[in-house]
């Protein structure tokens, strides 16, 4: 079985990394970059919009 990742951006300092769904806060709630420590709603986290859909069906 493969494990699906969100692939992750942050829109301050640009630092991208993945994270397993299910490590997430739900796409509406707040989430803060492990480089920066900017924090916003988890959706604009996202890369693209097929890894925000994603992040929505594994929560």
């Amino acid at each position: 079985m493969n494990e699906t990742f969100v692939r992750l951006l942050c829109p301050e300092c640009r630092k991208t990394w993945e994270r397993k769904p299910g490590d997430l806060p739900a796409h509406t709630e707040a989430f803060a970059c492990d480089g920066c420590g900017t924090e916003r709603r988890t959706a604009e986290f996202t890369r693209t919009d097929r890894d925000l859909d994603v992040l929505k069906q594994f929560q």
